[in-house]
């Protein structure tokens, strides 16, 4: 086998399986060479890098799905797509209740809150003295049904309604690349179980464009085999976006639920990486 039918066979695997997200390491190995010559001569014949042959595929798929009557998502895909600026990962100190503080359910507490505008849908924004506490991209018609669950959240919570406000704190996650480079960074502040708490500080940590399974997350955090309970975790997540839980997908490659909407999950990920070149 020559170079020239290497690299064929390798981006006729690339076709069939872009959605599983070969790592180079995978693809060097399918080839029968080194990752660093594979590299090299992937460049040289294709005349692109492997990744970014695999995040056009990505992202051809992606429009395609979203072509197909999904509007509103559509359109926000388009308009991520044409901004200009680099995607940069946000800076996000995550805290989490006490059990006092969980039982309290935000006595005391004056939470503001607000509908606002994103690349990906309206999304209802709920801020407490302790930081960010509630995000949710919008599905319902008046917002009525988000709005009851920030309330459950926080039933003890007085709630104080402020769209401006959201609209300025969605302009910050939305729009990083417009956040001053020394600025503090975001705060957020969430309810969960020890373990919920530890797998969303863990999706903090995974890139823009990355995806990992949940069997792979699962190791990470030195429980492996416990993918489901690591797949519940990341279901509960409360601050959509912000804690990054549509970066995850099935084993299979198959991208698998998402708590606001597959369409909305698929659109995330090629908004990313649009707006990451």
């Amino acid at each position: 086998m020559n170079d020239y039918q290497r690299i064929a066979r390798v981006i006729r695997y690339l076709n069939d399986h872009h959605t599983e997200q070969p790592s180079l390491a995978e693809l060097a190995e399918y080839a029968g060479i080194s990752a660093y010559h594979f590299h090299r001569l992937f460049s040289t014949w294709a005349g692109i890098t492997p990744k970014d042959f695999l995040q056009s595929l990505t992202l051809t798929h992606a429009k395609a799905l979203l072509a197909q009557g999904h509007s509103v998502l559509a359109s926000a895909y388009a308009a991520g797509l044409s901004g200009p600026g680099r995607l940069h990962d946000l800076c996000i100190s995550l805290e989490a209740a006490s059990p006092g503080e969980l039982k309290a359910g935000g006595a005391g507490w004056l939470i503001t809150y607000g509908f606002a505008a994103s690349p990906l849908g309206r999304c209802l924004l709920g801020e407490s003295p302790r930081g960010i506490c509630f995000l949710a991209f919008v599905e319902s018609a008046d917002g009525q049904a988000e709005l009851t669950a920030l309330q459950e959240t926080w039933p003890r919570a007085q709630l104080q309604p402020d769209n401006a406000g959201a609209g300025r704190l969605a302009t910050r996650i939305f729009a990083p690349a417009a956040r001053p480079v020394n600025g503090s960074p975001l705060k957020a502040y969430v309810q969960g179980s020890p373990f919920q708490v530890q797998v969303w500080r863990a999706l903090l940590h995974i890139q823009p464009t990355t995806l990992v399974s949940y069997g792979h997350l699962a190791t990470i955090l030195g429980h492996p085999g416990a993918a489901r309970a690591v797949g519940t975790a990341v279901g509960r997540n409360p601050l959509a976006y912000l804690i990054p839980c549509h970066r995850v997908i099935r084993e299979t490659g198959v991208l698998g639920n998402y708590r606001w909407g597959q369409e909305r999950k698929q659109a995330l990920l090629a908004w990313e990486s649009g707006v990451s070149r």
